[in-house]
């Protein structure tokens, strides 16, 4: 597929989306925030794309959202009735929050490999990764309280069940910056890496490793963990033996036990 603001590849079954702006800290303008939502949906509907890796191109991951596009919105949601200007804006605010949630929505798992600064927007984008992982140069901060804003397309919602109450009321009352030991400490990125080689070779390692599985075993582990975070154990404990009643006789599980049983990797359909 063809982008603006992204590049997107797809080897061995890793497809890999790059924020491709990076003469502007690859701030996400516009054209990037559908392109988001446009790559994922690519990725979920493409077979051989078994796992995705989000990264950054340039010296940053993400500067956040453009500010331009946010200075910008004001003659685009503009109506003659202070009702309908303030119903466009909820709209516009829905359809970003639609965008990032693209990365939950996608039945692949996505790995954030962050290096440089991730900021604003780019907290609300990393939290919608299955995964997240860090250069040792990485940096973070929820920006949005220093321009007098509340964040409002994920960060508050999903980084709270990431690191903690505690610690996400912190991070977003002050908006300080908090390096990649300290996220890793906290639990928002897995692990750390000493460069940003280091940390692309590393995750593409990952992948691998999650692409050589079974990709229906692994849409359906991604979909009842993300299903867990927000519902009962009660609730969740019935949807996987409705879903397990439906998808556990695949070709994939015989492919794995005979795999198992020769001692040989298993081949399994995209």
């Amino acid at each position: 597929m063809q982008f603006e603001t992204l590049t997107v590849s797809l080897e061995n079954h890793i497809a890999t989306v790059r924020l491709n702006r990076p003469d502007k800290a690859n701030a996400m303008n516009a054209a990037m925030w559908q392109e988001i939502r446009q790559a994922f949906q690519w990725v979920d509907a493409t077979p051989e794309a078994r796992v995705a890796v989000l990264q950054g191109e340039g010296k940053l991951f993400t500067a956040g959202i453009d500010l331009q596009m946010m200075m910008g919105l004001g003659p685009q949601i503009k109506n003659d009735c202070d009702g309908r200007t303030r119903e466009a804006l909820r709209r516009v605010i829905l359809d970003m929050q639609d965008t990032l949630t693209s990365l939950e929505r996608c039945r692949k798992p996505v790995l954030a490999a962050i290096h440089g600064a991730c900021v604003g927007g780019g907290i609300d984008l990393i939290t919608c990764a299955d995964m997240r992982y860090a250069s040792s140069d990485a940096y973070f901060t929820i920006k949005e309280i220093d321009i007098g804003m509340t964040a409002d397309v994920g960060t508050l919602q999903r980084l709270p069940k990431l690191v903690g109450e505690g610690i996400a009321r912190e991070l977003a009352y002050t908006g300080r910056k908090f390096d990649a030991a300290e996220a890793k400490e906290m639990g928002l990125v897995n692990r750390v890496f000493d460069s940003r080689d280091a940390l692309y070779a590393g995750v593409q390692e990952i992948a691998a490793t999650i692409a050589a599985k079974s990709p229906l075993s692994i849409r359906g582990t991604k979909e009842m963990i993300t299903y867990a975070r927000d519902h009962s154990v009660a609730d969740s404990l019935n949807y996987i033996a409705t879903w397990n009643a439906a998808m556990l006789m695949s070709e994939d599980l015989t492919a794995a036990m005979m795999a198992n049983m020769t001692k040989q990797a298993p081949s399994f359909k995209d």
